[in-house]
């Protein structure tokens, strides 16, 4: 029998984040780790974070993106956690001496207005929950060495949560069309990428439903007043000391990151 446990793993993994340091994923060791197990690992990371003061904030959706999912070889999306020791003040750098290897991607970014509690919700009941959408960018920052990782490994590490920093204009769904919510993504003056909505499951919408209804199954549920991090609309760009970042939304404003 395995003498891996979801309390070991579970340390390993905040330990690798106390102390910046990357490690080879889960299931070099582990290859019997699946999603269910992997899920139990991250509520537990969760459990601890609480535990020692942080305070749950929402919760975050990854791999929504077909261009995501493409570049990290994994083919279904994940949901997450957020706490307030994540979130990244507006004009802040991006705090460098506590990552690893950060890269930053664009995403529309939800606060509920009303709980929100799956199984059996649709796009629209989710929408009808949101109080106002935000342009959002993540700063995420994988354990594993090379962001090398399954979908049991990448759930355990809490969909490779770093920070989080939200954009200065908010706006009632019904004044959007998500789909066609487009981003720029400004690197050091130049333009590398661009999308909308769209790519995120179909719409944005879309993925809060799947998240509610994930957590759902697994008996929780978005909270009034919470923050839903919808998954990232580009590829992440890579976020190295001195570099500066920005994401130019149609209708949301822009988030400006520098590298520190």
């Amino acid at each position: 029998m395995s003498a891996w446990t979801v309390d070991h793993a579970a340390e390993l993994l905040l330990a690798a984040e106390a102390e910046r340091r990357d490690r080879p994923p889960l299931t070099d060791e582990w290859p019997e780790l699946d999603a269910r197990t992997a899920y139990s690992i991250q509520d537990e990371t969760l459990r601890r974070r609480l535990a020692r003061g942080e305070t749950l904030v929402g919760v975050k959706l990854g791999l929504t993106s077909r261009a995501k999912q493409q570049r990290m070889q994994v083919d279904s999306p994940l949901v997450a956690w957020l706490t307030d020791a994540m979130v990244l003040p507006a004009g802040d750098p991006i705090p460098q001496a506590k990552l690893i290897h950060p890269r930053v991607e664009p995403e529309i970014v939800f606060v509920m207005r009303e709980r929100l509690a799956g199984p059996g919700v649709t796009a629209a009941r989710a929408l009808a929950a949101v109080d106002r959408v935000l342009a959002g960018a993540e700063v995420i920052d994988s354990r594993y060495q090379d962001f090398r990782f399954t979908l049991p490994d990448v759930v355990a590490d809490n969909a490779s949560s770093g920070a989080f920093v939200i954009g200065p204009v908010g706006r009632r769904p019904e004044q959007l069309d998500l789909a066609l919510e487009a981003v720029l993504v400004e690197v050091d003056g130049q333009i590398v990428d661009s999308a909308t909505g769209a790519a995120v499951q179909g719409n944005p919408a879309e993925a809060l439903a799947l998240a509610a209804n994930d957590l759902g199954r697994r008996g929780h549920v978005i909270e009034a007043g919470q923050v839903v991090l919808t998954g990232g609309m580009t590829d992440a760009v890579l976020a190295p000391p001195g570099s500066r970042i920005a994401f130019h939304f149609s209708s949301l404003g822009t988030i400006q990151l520098s590298g520190g």
